[in-house]
């Protein structure tokens, strides 16, 4: 009498059919930390800027000293505007702004404009000047960035930050033009990664996939600048330093002539 075979053996050699798959274990290795996100990976969260600011109270002293500051004439670019003790502005106010500097390694830097880091840009205006000279301007010290453009009409009413054209000066020498231009969505997403920056430098490095890429890492500097305007055909931005820094001294011109 014959015994009963047993079931055959899964062999692919033999042309049975593979066993099926077995799921993954509970005890695979969990402990790689995950990729930072990129720029290009970011949902963006920055939100609308207020249309109106609430008015605070002035004392009378401080009303009538930044009247008086704000009278002054706007002519010259190169020359040093003086600081109230301390190194800064008046304190608080409206006109207090969150500007960013900030381009790829060897491209053009681009001026970002916000009420404050949490907000969408106000205004983004391309740069006439590469990443790489405006750090070393910096390096040095002291930058005065005057941007250009020719007057308009009596009739005209477009506000001067509105201009699409500025003819740049970096220190007193013409650089080329300046291009205002709405945000971009790379624009947005650096803005969103330094949400949480109030001021300082720095780099961004690229994408794992761009590490070798032409553009490189992306270079910033943030700060707060104090916005005074002149007239309707003039405003600055003077860059605000904490307590106690030595860092640049960087100012803003926008200006028609």
């Amino acid at each position: 009498m014959l015994g009963r075979h047993p079931p055959p053996i899964a062999n692919p050699v033999m042309g049975y059919p593979p066993a099926p798959p077995q799921p993954p274990s509970s005890t695979a290795d969990t402990s790689r930390p995950s990729p930072p996100e990129s720029p290009r990976s970011l949902a963006v969260t920055l939100v609308q800027p207020s249309s109106k600011k609430k008015q605070k109270p002035v004392k009378a002293f401080r009303k009538a000293f930044r009247n008086a500051f704000r009278s002054l004439p706007i002519i010259t670019p190169v020359c040093k505007f003086p600081a109230l003790p301390g190194g800064r502005l008046a304190d608080g106010g409206e006109g207090r702004v969150s500007c960013t500097l900030f381009g790829y390694r060897k491209g053009r830097v681009s001026l970002s404009i916000q009420e404050n880091p949490r907000t969408l840009p106000m205004m983004v205006v391309e740069l006439a000047m590469q990443t790489h000279a405006l750090q070393k301007e910096l390096s040095l010290g002291m930058v005065r960035i005057a941007m250009e453009c020719d007057k308009r009409p009596e009739k005209d009413k477009t506000k001067l930050m509105e201009e699409p054209l500025w003819t740049m000066y970096c220190n007193g020498k013409k650089n080329g033009y300046g291009v205002r231009r709405e945000a971009t969505e790379e624009d947005l997403r650096v803005m969103e990664m330094l949400k949480a920056v109030s001021m300082g430098t720095g780099v961004i490095p690229p994408p794992p996939s761009e590490a070798e890429g032409p553009e490189g890492e992306l270079a910033y500097v943030r700060a707060h600048f104090e916005r005074v305007v002149g007239s309707k055909d003039s405003e600055t931005l003077y860059m605000v330093s904490p307590d106690g820094s030595s860092g640049p001294d960087l100012s803003i011109y926008f200006v028609r002539v």
